[in-house]
Parts: structure tokens; sequence; C-alpha cells
């Protein structure tokens, strides 16, 4: 059985939805902060397969020789982790919808505009980061390009523009063309 209708049993809550991830706007900041020292702390590795040849003493006999021999060796490089969005959101427990409707929330609410500053440095301390990785090597510039949505585009216009198409004017017209055999 539901509660009657017309019910005010609604207004005996002492508080009315879910706290805020974020109290204040310098614990989001704090949090973000957080985020990219670790981003920092913890780089990704690469590893690479390098040959090298190496002399090696081999017994033939009662000779000992010195041969030269490939040796593959494995190296592991630290490599720049790049800060995002997702993974900010992953950090401090959140999705990504919940990073666009706070966004959206702050802005529809008087209350959350100093929010507003932090997210667009959040997203901008982002950005810059991915950029200019890119720049200098440490990211793959086309994934950065395409992600931050700065890939050259052309676009190519295959209508008639509004003209009415009358035809291909490269043939000669003949009226036995029209007739049909």
């Amino acid at each position: 059985m539901g509660a009657p209708s017309g019910n005010q049993f609604w207004k005996l809550r002492s508080k009315h939805g879910r706290d805020k991830l974020f109290a204040t706007p310098e614990l989001l900041w704090e949090a973000a902060c957080e985020y990219f020292q670790w981003c920092d702390e913890n780089p990704w590795t690469t590893k690479k397969a390098i040959q090298k040849t190496v002399p090696v003493k081999r017994k033939e006999g009662k000779k000992t020789r010195i041969v030269n021999e490939e040796q593959t060796q494995r190296e592991v490089t630290p490599t720049a982790r790049p800060y995002s969005l997702t993974g900010f959101c992953i950090y401090v427990g959140a999705s990504s919808m919940w990073w666009r409707n706070f966004k959206e929330g702050c802005k529809n609410s008087t209350d959350d505009k100093d929010f507003l500053m932090v997210i667009a440095r959040i997203e901008e301390t982002i950005e810059t980061q991915q950029f200019e990785g890119a720049c200098v090597g440490a990211f793959n510039a086309n994934i950065i390009a395409r992600k931050l949505g700065l890939s050259d585009k052309q676009e190519l216009d295959h209508t008639t523009g509004g003209k009415e198409f009358k035809g291909f004017n490269f043939l000669p017209y003949t009226k036995e063309a029209d007739e049909v055999v």
C-alpha cells in the first residue's frame, strides 16, 4: 500500500537529496592537484627490445676465441602519463556523466558559480598538459589533436548549391540520343 495522496511526509526529512561530492571549490581543486601529482609520480612504462652485439668467450678445444654474439635486451623506459578528464573522474570515484551534470548544474545555480572557475581551471590544465606533451613528442600528436578537436577539417560541398541541374554540357546533343531504339 502506498502513501496516502496529498501527504506531506517529505517535509519531515532533515535534508533533501544526496551530498555533493565536493563541498567547496577548494576541495575540488585540491583533489585535482592530487590527481595531477599522482599522474606525475606514476608514469607509464614502455618496453623496447634492443639488439646488442656483445663479445663472448668460446672454448674450441684448448683454444679460447672471442666471438661477437647478438643479444636481445629489454629496456623499460618511463613515459609521461597524460592528464585526462576521465582519468580525473575515475581518480575521485565519479563518472564523466557526473562531471557533465555537475558542470551544467553549476552553470544553472547562483550558489555554485565559484565551482565554474575551478572546473575551467581543471579542464584547461588537462588540455594544456596534453597539448604541450604532444608538441614535445611525449604523447602521440595525432591522438591528442583528435582528442582536443584540433584536426584539420575541410568541408566540401558536393551539392548543386541550390541551382537546378541541367545536365552535362560536355557531350554534343543529338536528337537520335533521345529516341528509344
